[in-house]
């Protein structure tokens, strides 16, 4: 196999921008990678799987992501002499013949001296069981290598687990997984990402992790960024699949996440990942952040030696660090900025899904942009709503972003903007991204249901309505809320509406049960004080949360029955509106002021706006209602009256008359 000429010692990486290779293969990808930029994946001949096939962007052929499927045949009758190149390789016994050809860094830093967490990270824990995932990737990535596993790796019992035991099956996975990164080929890497590791999870590491690093180093020529990301995927995987972590395994996995982002932030990153891997590189941190945060405030019934491991790792997750990666991957990356001459016509990124066609590498401002919305979601697990939608002010929600491409990034982003507006009194706001994202999964759910992502895209759709529900209730649009997610809003809280539309226990018993089944899992930041008597404190920020909104719900009970009397009558005096009321004058006159208040709400550029769907003056005693009305979208009924049209006459043309 032809090498470049950028090749460095000991095999860990390449020189930027090195010359191409000659296009050798390593095993069953049935075509050639020569390209004259090194950029393998681009601007040839398949369209990007995430990206709908119809979209006119799309016909542009720099929007596409060259890549062919193996040929299954070819596949297998390659794999045996792929198999023996990399035991030979492993064995040193072959060094003519290396398993890949080096054209390009994926980063060019020089590497580390080994981290004291490397050897604990693929230490097992014997007591470790089986764990509901909590999210998995999709299977596409369909190759097979019809190697039988080893008895013990699949789905064998935990203490079974051997770090050093590397598959055949993996071997091969590395092997094209690294490849494909140095190559830049997009479409591959998702395939291998949503398709192969999880397919290979399920077959061999049922219960157990996947091979060390450090066992499968060979198969990657040691190169030190790919083993970050391996390792990042290894520990997603113990996450998911094993119980109980120890705060050891925590304090690993974070310091593997300071050596990846370090990397991303201080050197120069040669490569292109596709954008679900991004997302669930941020949305991962953020929930083992959480976790962590959660795990530490549970001490009432740890271990000695569990709390021992807390006092020793007492750095790791520190609430400040995890802002700071994330800030600092904003800034570095420079997003805001680039968004902002976007909407000029000066760059484009949202025109390209964030990737570089002309040779770059999209992971620090893709990597950037995700972090938005992950400083989003962590001040929204902190109670800090205000500065969690200052974080996303540099992304337009009324437009299609790359935050729309991967569905858990979309749905993540509306739920915890709308929340924090909810919070914050901004109900129009929150009711009119409920509406849209609601509607969204009402219609493309159907396409969705083969993924593994699908019940997480049910529960956090379920918990949108129940939210949409709270808005309803304290502030009534119904105008804006469109016919089909009205008509599911009522099949599942008509009832509890009705409830919360009265100023008795049962609607605030409602309430209560609305919000503890849709909110965010809040989170103490702070670390335990081990020398006091343990007692457990991660449910303290929930129920702070819970008191604040009940206190704020209490606060407008009565502005329904009030909100209720106004809309019969376009001008009713004070004395008779207490009269209906059962209650004296003045304290009519401060429910009134009440209502006023809580109706308006500071939005986003420090206005002070209206959110109630009437208005009301006083002019000597007497309350004139004035009603706003709206001009109904009829313009929006036409146009879906002319697709239907449409693909009526399309089915139409498609019957044959004999």
């Amino acid at each position: 196999m032809g090498q470049s000429a950028g090749v460095q010692e000991g095999g860990h990486g390449w020189s930027v921008g090195g010359a191409a290779s000659d296009g050798a293969e390593v095993g069953g990808c049935g075509r050639s990678n020569k390209t004259s930029t090194g950029v393998a994946s681009i601007g040839r001949r398949r369209p990007c799987p995430w990206t709908p096939e119809k979209s006119t962007r799309n016909n542009d052929p720099t929007r596409r992501i060259a890549a062919a499927t193996s040929d299954s045949h070819t596949y297998r009758a390659e794999r045996g002499e792929l198999l023996e190149n990399l035991a030979a390789h492993a064995s040193g016994e072959n060094p003519e013949h290396p398993v890949t050809s080096h054209n390009q860094q994926i980063a060019h830093l020089p590497k580390p001296p080994p981290t004291p967490h490397a050897a604990a990270a693929a230490t097992p824990n014997p007591n470790q069981t089986l764990l509901p995932p909590r999210h998995t990737m999709a299977s596409a990535y369909d190759r097979e290598d019809g190697l039988a596993p080893p008895q013990p790796h699949g789905g064998g019992p935990a203490d079974a687990y051997d770090p050093n035991y590397v598959p055949d099956s993996v071997k091969t996975f590395v092997v094209h997984l690294y490849r494909h990164i140095r190559d830049k080929n997009v479409f591959e890497i998702n395939q291998m990402y949503e398709g192969g590791f999880q397919r290979l999870s399920d077959r061999l590491f049922r219960d157990s992790p996947w091979p060390s690093a450090e066992a499968v180093a060979p198969y990657c020529d040691g190169d030190h960024v790919f083993l970050l990301l391996y390792r990042e995927l290894w520990y997603r995987h113990a996450y998911a699949r094993l119980s109980p972590l120890t705060a050891s395994h925590r304090s690993e996995s974070w310091s593997n996440y300071c050596d990846l982002f370090s990397v991303v932030l201080h050197g120069v990153v040669n490569m292109q990942l596709p954008n679900q891997w991004l997302w669930d590189m941020v949305d991962e941190f953020v929930y083992q952040f959480q976790s962590f945060c959660q795990y530490r405030a549970k001490l009432k019934n740890k271990t000695e030696d569990e709390l021992q491991q807390l006092k020793q790792f007492d750095k790791a997750w520190n609430v400040y660090g995890v802002l700071n990666y994330l800030q600092a991957l904003v800034e570095k990356s420079d997003i805001a900025q680039i968004l902002e001459r976007e909407k000029e016509g000066l760059e484009q990124f949202t025109a390209t899904d964030g990737y570089d066609y002309e040779g770059g590498s999209n992971v620090l401002k893709v990597l950037g942009y995700y972090s938005m919305i992950g400083l989003l979601r962590i001040h929204c697990l902190l109670g800090d709503y205000h500065t969690g939608l200052k974080c996303l002010a540099p992304i337009n929600l009324n437009q299609q972003g790359v935050y729309t491409i991967v569905i858990g990034s979309h749905i993540s982003t509306i739920y915890h903007y709308g929340f924090a507006n909810l919070m914050m009194r901004r109900y129009v706001d929150a009711t009119k991204e409920f509406n849209k994202i609601l509607l969204y999964i009402l219609k493309y759910k159907q396409y969705h249901q083969k993924s593994p992502q699908y019940d997480q895209i049910l529960k956090k759709n379920e918990q949108m309505y129940a939210l949409l529900a709270i808005c309803l209730s304290l502030c009534p649009q119904n105008k804006l809320i469109d016919e089909n997610v009205s008509t599911q809003l009522k099949e599942k809280y008509n009832d509890k509406m009705t409830k919360m539309q009265r100023f008795d226990d049962e609607a605030y018993a409602a309430y209560d049960e609305l919000f503890s089944y849709a909110c965010p899992k809040f989170i103490t930041p702070s670390p335990p004080v081990l020398d006091q008597p343990l007692t457990n404190y991660n449910q303290d920020a929930y129920r702070l949360q819970l008191k604040l909104f009940l206190y704020e719900v209490k606060q407008q009970q009565l502005l329904s029955g009030i909100r209720s009397y106004l809309k019969l009558y376009s001008a009713i005096t004070i004395a008779k509106l207490a009269q209906y009321m059962e209650m004296d004058e003045a304290t009519l006159r401060s429910i009134l002021l009440t209502y006023k208040h809580k109706m308006h709400a500071v939005d986003s550029n420090g206005k002070i706006v209206s959110s109630a769907d009437f208005d009301f003056y006083i002019n000597e005693d007497v309350i004139h209602v004035v009603e706003s009305k709206s001009n109904k979208p009829q313009g929006d009924y036409f146009l879906r009256q002319i697709l239907k049209f449409e693909e009526t006459i399309a089915e139409l043309e498609k019957v044959q008359f004999d």
